[in-house]
């Protein structure tokens, strides 16, 4: 997408402005490389999410390509591809999380917000994700906002949370915002995905809590296959780095054997 002249105008400001720290974390590390996330957080802190023009200005610092910065991106839920709201509350959905109750925590913050997993407030001041182990066990259920921990979750936290948020009294400050949100940042490039269909493993699972493929039988259809094609399957252990039973070696080696012609 090109930018408009004012956009440009403001990205090379905050572009000039960060070059000083993004040089000064460059220097830090062996490899150039390993500056891309500490940049892409400065870049994100002044924006509110790593735009493509931040993700372009990396590429061209660190010497690599665009894609590389934003296949590492990508990856991380502290990044946001697309504007949000000014304050990001991510809940985590994980075990420790969820057998102290999360379930019921994320229930009632999309009842009180009025948005589901992965959605932005009409009036653009929350958005909501229910995201994998914020790595805080002994403190379940617990959640980020704006990256900052919450712990011990309760109902009542989660009235006096909002509340001080709607009120300005909350103790974290509120993201930039350099536009108007969109309804959700989910960014639709697979093919699969842009085309209005889910990816195979995701398949017949209505509900966000149920990654994976709970519900879809193909789990089933490969462990059917593991158990009555066995043979095909132990063949498949050459290409694992492991030490295989001898048994195993044996197959696969009578399998080359097998299939295996002179030129």
């Amino acid at each position: 997408m090109t930018m408009t002249p004012d956009r440009l105008e403001v990205f090379e400001e905050i572009r000039e402005r960060l070059r000083p720290e993004c040089e000064r974390l460059i220097a830090l590390y062996p490899d150039t490389r390993s500056a891309l996330i500490p940049m892409m957080h400065l870049f994100q802190a002044e924006e509110g999410y790593a735009s493509q023009e931040a993700m372009r200005a990396i590429a061209g610092h660190l010497n690599v390509t665009t894609a590389t910065v934003e296949s590492t991106i990508s990856f991380y839920t502290l990044f946001f591809r697309k504007r949000v709201g000014k304050y990001m509350l991510q809940v985590c959905r994980n075990l420790s999380c969820t057998m102290n109750g999360a379930e019921d925590i994320m229930a009632y913050f999309r009842e009180q917000l009025g948005i589901g997993h992965l959605e932005t407030a009409e009036d653009g001041l929350f958005s909501y994700e229910e995201v994998e182990c914020l790595a805080a066990c002994d403190r379940a259920p617990c959640m980020q906002i704006n990256l900052e921990f919450v712990y011990d979750l309760t109902p009542k936290m989660v009235d006096d949370i909002l509340a001080a948020i709607k009120g300005g009294t909350y103790p974290v400050a509120p993201l930039p915002q350099t536009g108007e949100p969109p309804k959700t940042w989910i960014m639709n490039q697979d093919s699969q995905v842009s085309r209005g269909d889910k990816s195979p493993g995701a398949e017949n699972v209505g509900h966000p809590n149920n990654p994976g493929g709970i519900g879809d039988p193909s789990g089933v259809i490969m462990l059917d296959r593991i158990i009555l094609e066995r043979e095909r399957f132990v063949g498949r252990t050459r290409e694992r780095m492991v030490n295989e039973p001898n048994v195993v070696l044996e197959v696969v080696r009578e399998e080359e054997q097998e299939t295996w012609q002179p030129s």
